[in-house]
């Protein structure tokens, strides 16, 4: 997407090495985060909506036929937040939609 490096770097800061804490009324564990954005970080919308853009721009199917026509184009996804509705003309073409954007997902 063309971000400089040293904004890279400084996101790469941000998240490595993170851990988390759970406590219970005796007990406390601790783990290690891999994978997600930062609850309660201002940054963590526009990373998600950063990288759930990236993954919704290849979703595998011809553009011109997913989705629903609206003023003459095709939208076949409404994002809020982390919220996904997927759309589509027939039950079929949702199969197929849903089954491209699962696997543009997992392999992200």
């Amino acid at each position: 997407m063309g971000a400089p490096d040293h904004l890279i770097r400084l996101l790469r800061n941000l998240y490595v090495d993170q851990e988390a804490t759970v406590r219970t009324e005796h007990r406390k564990a601790e783990f290690k985060i891999g994978k997600g954005v930062r609850h309660g970080c201002i940054l963590s919308p526009y990373l998600f909506n950063l990288y759930a853009e990236d993954i919704m721009r290849k979703p595998g199917l011809d553009e011109s036929k997913a989705g629903i026509n609206i003023a003459g184009r095709n939208i076949h996804n409404l994002r809020y937040a982390d919220d996904t509705p997927l759309m589509a003309e027939s039950e079929e073409e949702l199969k197929d939609l849903l089954k491209e954007e699962c696997k543009s997902w997992l392999a992200a």
